[in-house]
């Protein structure tokens, strides 16, 4: 805790927490993955269980759909260049409170192109754990164009359309304790 300021550190509980992500194949149905490495901190104002700010780091080489093959596809220069851009990372810039729920707009960074974009948040909860330590969760969604940040690889599909769509839907699960 930062006396002077009443403001708490909270670090993201890497066990707990998940970065989950779809995107639409073929334009039939949505492929999911997540990203299973992520890092980062929130501060929470004294008496509250919203954040005032948000910092999270994303292994990209962390990133799992369950297919090995399009895991390193997606690792790959033609996505995310996994070998040059090692992490996609979060800073918020704003938190606005609406009861327990709260959006957070900041700075995204995927493949070295950095973007505003606004979370969609909502308190899930706050409790001790069984060892004494206070826990804090939230839930998060937003939506991007991938090709924002650069992702512009696609084949076209003999019937029309693309293979990989360009919106991918984000949804975090984030568990915190206090900052050691």
């Amino acid at each position: 805790m930062n006396a002077t300021s009443g403001l708490h550190t909270f670090s993201l509980d890497p066990a707990h927490s998940s970065v989950n992500f779809s995107a639409r194949h073929m334009m039939l149905s949505k492929v999911r993955g997540q990203f299973k490495v992520v890092s980062g901190s929130l501060t929470l104002a004294e008496g509250s269980s919203i954040p005032t700010t948000i910092d999270a780091t994303i292994d990209v080489s962390s990133i799992d759909t369950s297919e090995t093959q399009r895991d390193g596809h997606l690792k790959s220069p033609d996505f995310l260049d996994a070998e040059q851009f090692r992490q996609i990372t979060f800073k918020s810039s704003t938190i606005v409170r609406a009861g327990e729920a709260f959006t957070a707009t900041g700075d995204l960074t995927i493949h070295g192109v950095t973007k505003s974009i606004t979370l969609a948040g909502q308190l899930e909860g706050r409790t001790k754990d069984p060892w004494g330590n206070d826990r804090v969760a939230f839930s998060a969604t937003t939506k991007i164009n991938r090709k924002d940040f650069g992702l512009t690889w696609n084949q076209m599909l003999e019937t029309g359309g693309v293979l990989v769509g360009e919106d991918i839907a984000i949804e975090l699960e984030i568990q915190a304790i206090p900052a050691k």
